[in-house]
């Protein structure tokens, strides 16, 4: 039969549908990377082009985001699985465009929810889609370096995010605007620096964030740069389109002809992505999966309600559900959406800040590049105890900058040291290094193998649904942490708890490194049951 059936298309090579998928991670990675440079824009006033966002709204700026995120995996795991993980990327491209283009011309704060909410389900979509059909796609002996490219390509979109950011911000000399008229008669009119209007205002209503707020918004602003933040929303859109272009060359997912019973088009897609010499001969593997797709026909395709109804399986999607809550709990986006303002807070200011996240982007790419070698040389478990043992002591390390050194500075009245915020910075980027290196790569990799193909893309999407509630959550209440337990407490916090759950992992993970999807789901069950 292998031999007889003709490719489907023209040949792609493995190589290729890597790069074109995970387009949409980069999506991923640039829509959420790039509202830190763009949140101290729209703090800007309306007449300076801005928002007039609150410490309230910035962080619905970003919950709103993860909580379409939450959804869209949800919604997204489902739709693939009745529709194809193929299809479903290619509607998630149009989702991404939509999302971007309303983002970059909402007039007021309230309209940008309503698409941060649609770009959310883009990129929940995606971070549910698109390991799953790598996972797929990829032969056995490269699939695990083939999935950690995916996490590459987030970080790489979350890298061109904030150089984009230092770029624009850079071309329009830092968030600036002009002071026509102050009904106090406190701020003379004129243009000034954002953080030296800043700086003069808290002289006359202290640091409290919202008297300060409240006190710019009773001014009369005739001018500023506060709409370079749509500039950095737009650019997403490009990607977009190059992922819906080229998502229109690739082939289905040869596992998922095979859970629709279309044997003939799963080995003319197959024929597409391997090459035999490499990968061993395509009868071997088509049989593979019909050995498996028949051992699952007996237990049709399950729903989420008849999952929880299996004990062995809904121990297993308990185990995804920490795994995947364990990748946001390191912390990690309190550095990707929040590090212009934790390190403002430590005392650098708004443009060198937005350049500073530069540095964070680039360790996190230079993390996820080491992590294609290490999740091919060392097995799971190892890479992901070791991930939450050295972020804890990082996250520490940061708490402890902020509450002996940065905050009896700013108690006494004075400000932190000059070396405060680049200790800071550079404990970041260690951080990133690490986490890039093996969580990203060790989690996402494990969501997209460790679920029986009958219920992959329900249990992954309810995996990935709970990891981006836990994202949101993190998200909406980072900002209110660090404006009312400072630095010290709030990262102490997050430091702790990654070295409690660096415990429990070690009790409760699973291994799947060396096995093919079909011997994961055999050793799965037998653990399990």
């Amino acid at each position: 039969m292998a031999d007889e059936t003709p490719p489907s298309g023209k040949k792609r090579g493995i190589v290729a549908l890597t790069v074109v998928a995970t387009l949409g991670s980069l999506l991923f990675g640039y829509d959420t990377g790039v509202i830190s440079g763009a949140l101290p824009y729209m703090y800007m006033p309306a007449g300076a082009g801005g928002l007039e966002l609150t410490p309230l709204e910035e962080g619905a700026i970003g919950g709103v985001l993860t909580i379409g995120a939450a959804f869209g995996a949800l919604i997204g795991g489902r739709l693939s699985d009745k529709f194809g993980r193929r299809h479903n990327i290619i509607m998630l491209a149009i989702l991404f465009i939509i999302g971007a283009l309303g983002n970059t011309f909402s007039p007021n704060v309230w309209i940008m929810y309503i698409f941060r909410l649609i770009l959310g389900l883009a990129v929940g979509g995606a971070s549910a889609t698109v390991p799953v059909f790598l996972a797929e796609s990829a032969p056995k002996r490269i699939r695990g370096s083939i999935v950690a490219v995916d996490q590459l390509m987030i970080v790489t979109g979350q890298l061109l995010a904030f150089s984009m950011n230092a770029a624009i911000n850079s071309a329009h000399g830092g968030p600036q605007l002009t002071v026509k008229a102050d009904p106090t008669g406190a701020i003379a009119p004129g243009t000034y620096e954002w953080d030296s209007l800043n700086e003069l205002v808290a002289q006359q209503v202290g640091n409290d964030q919202s008297a300060i707020h409240e006190f710019m918004m009773q001014m009369t602003i005739s001018a500023g740069n506060g709409s370079a933040w749509r500039w950095m929303i737009v650019l997403c859109t490009l990607p977009a389109v190059f992922l819906w272009i080229g998502m229109h060359l690739m082939p289905e997912s040869s596992r998922w002809h095979i859970i629709q019973k279309q044997v003939y088009e799963a080995i003319g897609t197959l024929k597409r992505v391997r090459d035999p010499e490499k990968d061993g001969p395509i009868e071997d593997e088509i049989n593979e999966m019909i050995e498996a797709r028949k051992r699952q026909v007996a237990e049709k395709k399950l729903s989420l309600s008849e999952i929880m109804r299996i004990p062995w399986l809904r121990k297993l999607l308990a185990v995804g559900i920490f795994l995947a809550i364990v990748n946001q709990t390191t912390g990690v986006n309190t550095i990707m959406y929040y590090a212009p303002k934790v390190l403002s807070f430590a005392g650098m200011g708004t443009s060198a800040a937005i350049t500073a996240q530069v540095a964070n982007g680039v360790m996190s790419v230079i993390g996820s590049a080491l992590g294609l070698l290490l999740i091919g040389r060392f097995r799971r478990r190892q890479l992901l105890i070791f991930d939450v043992t050295g972020v804890g002591i990082c996250l520490l390390a940061i708490a402890a900058f902020f509450q002996f050194t940065i905050a009896p500075a700013i108690n006494d009245g004075g400000v932190p040291p000059s070396w405060a915020p680049y200790a800071v910075l550079g404990m970041m980027g260690v951080f990133m290094l690490i986490v890039q290196s093996t969580n990203g790569t060790v989690v996402w990799t494990m969501l997209g193998e460790m679920f029986p193909a009958n219920a992959r893309g329900v249990m992954n999407g309810f995996a990935v649904f709970c990891m981006w509630i836990t994202n949101a959550i993190i998200t909406w209440t980072f900002p209110k942490m660090m404006d009312t337990l400072g630095g010290g407490i709030t990262y102490t916090i997050y430091g702790v708890m990654n070295l409690v759950i660096a415990v429990v992992l070690f009790k409760i993970m699973p291994e799947t490194s060396k096995r093919s999807l079909e011997e994961i789901e055999e050793h799965m069950q037998k653990i399990y049951s």
